[in-house]
């Protein structure tokens, strides 16, 4: 048996080789260079596993689910956001930046083994049930989440139209978990809306960034110029999960002058090391390269702006507040993003099948990395209804570390070592405020939005909503 086990080992260490170098990682670069060498002890380990497990497990296993597993766990293993996609996940990848999808409508991530929510979509099952942010999910109908992939995760709530799934829920701050059956539909993702507030101010908000946006927010913000020239601009970013970069890229542009600097990416390979620029050569896509901004009404490029952010702004959406911010041409209120800095690629392999892999982190024109720390509001406006809770990413498991934070944190902590703060120095700790209703974003009722159109007016701003108002109620009668 020991001689058996030493062949397959023996054969596998080939195999894994093999699938590294069919990989083009740039490990095996380096070894075919010279700098440095396969780890063949770590690579014998790998395989005596994979062989203990073939010859001893209580039940057959395939070599495909053992060599899947496997790259899953190299994956998973490295931060939050690279993973293996599978054909189902590869192929639900490419739809949904298509903006059309079946399913509940949320965006998630993993943590603790289980499925955390980071933002439901506006207008879809998962939003109208009340999904809210932070929520972790621990079980889909009667399967508990604990161990399984997040690809998994997905792939089980995602389904047929007009089916059924239980979800049940643990909320922070409730005693019991939540149990809701959602009904799957499918999800067509409209990421651009707009309309004037009021004569002279426009709203126009990206909730996704995907193929069709660029297009989708030209014709938006011509739709609104033939309504008369505006005075100002909001451009809502709240809760925009992300999506592609090249859509972050052309957003910006649409506001920035020509070959203003958006962003930049900064990683370990060459082609990682990019700047991207307001420029359709850098954001115009398909065959002919068309620069879907050119029917764009020249007063969007100097109307006065204003982005709004909060925890749920991340990634691509966080270019566009750091770009128009870095290059002064809008102001930013809200609350502090979700801090997510990382760039994807997506490396296809064979059998459809593709690894998603973190090669970078993005800078804002200036330089600033947002990673694990996000886009910092030039005026603070608190968001009514908002999970205190709210997950960001310095808070998943495996993060990415912000270096400049760490080296900040650093020097900070040496200057005032030994030395504790003034009492008046130190913040004080709020009391916890009553839950509230989320509002609907671009009502009436939306305070942050009201307090964006204060700043475009001239007008003072407020921080917090006022307290509501007690209603005045007859005294009960007594029998």
């Amino acid at each position: 048996m020991h001689t058996k086990l030493r062949t397959t080992g023996l054969i596998l260490i080939g195999v894994v080789a093999g699938v590294l170098i069919s990989l083009n990682l740039q490990a095996v670069a380096d070894f075919k260079s010279g700098h440095t060498s396969l780890p063949i002890d770590e690579l014998r380990a790998f395989t005596e596993v994979f062989g203990a497990i073939k010859a001893n497990y209580v039940e057959p296993v395939e070599d495909k689910k053992l060599i899947t597993e496997a790259i899953n766990g190299m994956l998973t293993g490295l931060d939050p956001h690279s993973a293996y996609l599978d054909a189902d996940a590869f192929k639900e990848l490419q739809v949904g930046t298509q903006g059309q999808f079946g399913g509940l409508g949320i965006e998630v991530g993993m943590e603790d083994g289980f499925v955390k929510v980071i933002s439901p979509i506006e207008d879809t099952p998962a939003f109208k049930a009340g999904v809210k942010p932070g929520d972790l999910i621990i079980k889909l109908d009667e399967t508990p989440v604990k161990g399984m992939t997040l690809n998994d995760a997905v792939k089980k709530m995602r389904g047929k139209p007009n089916t059924q799934i239980t979800l049940t829920i643990s909320r922070k701050g409730e005693s019991a978990p939540i149990v809701v059956t959602l009904t799957r539909a499918i999800i067509r993702v409209q990421s651009v809306k707009a309309k004037v507030i009021e004569p002279g101010y426009g709203w126009v908000r990206v909730s996704q960034f995907q193929e069709g946006t660029p297009e989708a927010l030209e014709k938006a913000l011509e739709g609104m110029y033939k309504q008369g020239s505006l005075k100002g601009l909001v451009l809502d970013l709240r809760n925009d999960p992300g999506g592609l970069l090249h859509g972050a890229v052309a957003v910006s542009a649409a506001f920035l002058p020509p070959k203003a600097l958006v962003v930049s990416t900064d990683g370990r390979a060459e082609d990682a090391k990019k700047k991207f620029f307001a420029s359709p050569d850098d954001y115009a896509r398909g065959a002919r390269g068309e620069d879907v901004l050119k029917n764009l009404p020249a007063a969007v490029k100097s109307v006065p702006m204003v982005v709004l952010v909060n925890g749920g702004s991340a990634s691509a959406s966080e270019i566009v507040a750091g770009a128009l911010q870095d290059q002064k041409r809008a102001v930013v209120i809200g609350t502090q993003t979700f801090g997510k800095g990382s760039v994807q690629t997506i490396m296809p392999l064979g059998n459809n099948t593709a690894i998603k892999l973190t090669t970078a982190r993005y800078y804002t024109p200036s330089g600033r990395s947002i990673q694990a720390l996000g886009i910092t509001p030039d005026v603070l406006v608190d968001e009514p209804g908002a999970p205190q809770d709210r997950i960001r990413e310095a808070d998943l498991q495996r993060h990415l570390e912000n270096l400049e934070k760490i080296q900040k944190q650093e020097a900070d902590k040496a200057a005032k070592a030994g030395t504790p703060p003034p009492a008046a120095a130190r913040p004080a700790v709020a009391a916890p405020s009553a839950p509230q209703k989320p509002i609907e974003m671009g009502s009436k009722d939306d305070f942050q939005l009201a307090q964006a159109i204060h700043y475009l007016k001239g007008e003072p701003v407020a921080k917090t909503p006022p307290p509501p108002v007690a209603e005045n109620k007859p005294a009960a009668a007594t029998n």
